[in-house]
């Protein structure tokens, strides 16, 4: 259970920490709408992600990609990476160590 609040990240994006340790944070990404963007970023965690529901177009690195149910991949520490939405439904990521910007 998650005491953690929905969090709007963009037009149409929600995100929501559903487990947290200061080693891993996984967060479920909400995209309500095809065309919904996850605008390119980095970080230093590295992060897994899995497809939940829905289609994406990644970027990562200089890789471009689309995924869908049941798809996962990892993003390196600081690559940039970001996503549009074809369609709408939900990521799960996964963050080592956790993202304290999330909390």
């Amino acid at each position: 259970m998650t005491d953690f609040p929905v969090v709007a990240t963009a037009e149409h994006v929600t995100r929501q920490v559903i487990a947290d340790h200061p080693d891993l944070m996984m967060v479920v990404f909400c995209f309500n709408k095809a065309k919904a963007v996850g605008a390119l970023h980095d970080h230093p965690h590295v992060q897994s992600t899995y497809v939940a529901s829905g289609r994406y177009r990644f970027s990562v690195g200089d890789a471009s990609f689309e995924v869908g149910p049941g798809d996962s991949f990892v993003v390196p520490s600081g690559v940039t990476h970001g996503c549009v939405c074809i369609e709408p439904g939900k990521l799960v990521d996964c963050f080592t160590p956790r993202r304290d910007d999330f909390l």
